[in-house]
């Protein structure tokens, strides 16, 4: 016996090497990917982009859906070919929404490559001309860098879905119709309520949210998902293979007729899809309506950050109630990701809650995806969704006066106008 486990271990001694690189082959080629993706990214220029919005705002929410398909269009350029993606670094690149509150003041946002700010802006314009869009500097700069400290403190969170993400959240148009008739006091705004929340921050209170969004068009294969889902929810039958030459000669040889003699299968009168219930036919609809739309590989990530005399603990149900709106029983909802919220169980708490709020705070400013440098921990959710997360509500929908808002539009001058 003691022979046998000798040879044994004399064996892995020698041979252990050998699996390794088949081991390590897809995380070694992920770090690598990673390595000349930075190399490529690096020299990209992104900006900060503040949006005022109007004293009124008569748009609806489906202009804004409007802009996010045009920046989708704008800031989609997938790597072509082999080189620029290995070689180069080539990669999809993201942009960022974000909405947040210093000290009860409610500020918009959008972070883009600096390259596309004429385009973009354009964008945004063409939906709502009443906007004033100006270049700011980066408010991540002016809290403390090395927080938390002794006068700062952190909280910090990404969000993941419920279920797949091949199931829509709660959309605008579930808040209500967007008639003509109907009048704006009544319509329900998801991000009034989040106004109304930043705007009761004190002084020395922060709470910011980001929402990355990366376009996509078949990256991932959702759409495959999203077929084979349906198929599967409505009873479709899987489509039959077809077979090999060899493969039809050897059922011959085997079953002794050819395979158009095999008895065929009767077409049943009631398609799967008529046998539906109203519920799973709701579910269904809702899935292909979310995938005819432009879709976006997406995080949203939130921070509360404070003085510790400030400090107010129940400030983080800020995100929580914001999400909440957008959960549907039966579709899909957000819910905390629990590697990277700020808050530890078990074994050397304090340090490794130090060390968890530090790399929440790095990666909200650098705007990278959770598990980064790896994959993982992000989402697909279309225009409409991303429409109804980030918006800019009226006056009568979010009276609350703590919203800046501009009065009128700088006016510009008249074309043709001679200039020195």
């Amino acid at each position: 016996m003691n022979s046998e486990i000798s040879l044994i271990l004399r064996i892995i001694e020698l041979w252990w090497w050998v699996p390794m690189p088949f081991i390590l082959y897809w995380r070694a080629q992920e770090l690598y990917l990673w390595w000349r993706q930075e190399v490529w990214f690096d020299k990209l220029d992104y900006i900060l982009l503040e949006i005022k919005i109007p004293k009124e705002v008569s748009k609806p929410l489906r202009a804004m859906e409007q802009v996010l398909n045009s920046i989708w269009g704008v800031i989609y350029d997938p790597p072509g070919t082999w080189k620029e993606k290995w070689i180069n670094g080539q990669h999809l690149i993201s942009f960022s929404l974000e909405v947040i509150g210093i000290d009860g003041i409610p500020h918009f946002f959008i972070r883009i490559p600096k390259i596309h700010r004429r385009v973009i802006e354009s964008c945004i314009y063409s939906q709502y001309p009443e906007v004033e869009i100006s270049l700011a500097d980066d408010y991540t700069k002016y809290v403390p860098q090395d927080i938390p400290n002794k006068d700062w403190d952190i909280w910090g969170n990404d969000f993941r879905l419920v279920n797949e993400d091949i199931y829509p959240i709660k959309t605008y148009s579930k808040f209500f119709e967007e008639k003509i008739e109907i009048k704006e006091e009544k319509r329900l705004d998801p991000v009034a309520a989040l106004l109304e929340a930043l705007g009761k921050l004190k002084k020395g209170e922060q709470f910011w949210i980001q929402i990355i969004a990366k376009p996509l068009l078949t990256e991932g294969g959702f759409r495959e998902r999203v077929k084979a889902k349906v198929d599967k929810l409505v009873n479709r039958p899987e489509a039959p293979k077809q077979k090999l030459i060899v493969q039809g000669a050897a059922d011959i040889l085997i079953k002794g007729e050819p395979p158009g003699m095999l008895p065929e299968k009767k077409e049943e009168i009631i398609p799967p899809e008529m046998r539906l219930t109203p519920g799973e036919r709701e579910i269904v609809s809702a899935i292909e309506e979310k995938v005819s739309k432009h879709i976006f590989d997406v995080n949203i990530r939130a921070i509360y950050i404070a003085k510790r005399d400030v400090w107010y603990k129940p400030r983080v149900k800020t995100i929580f109630g914001f999400l909440g709106q957008f959960a549907s029983m039966h579709l899909n909802a957000f819910k905390p990701l629990a590697k990277t919220k700020t808050k530890i169980v078990y074994w050397f708490k304090k340090r490794r809650l130090y060390y968890r709020q530090r790399r929440m705070f790095a990666k909200y400013k650098a705007r990278v995806s959770p598990l980064f440098p790896f994959s993982g921990g992000t989402y697909v959710l279309n225009s409409e969704e991303l429409a109804t997360m980030f918006h800019f509500p009226s006056r009568v929908t979010a009276p609350a006066p703590f919203v800046p808002r501009i009065e009128a539009k700088k006016g510009e001058a008249p074309p043709g106008l001679p200039t020195e």
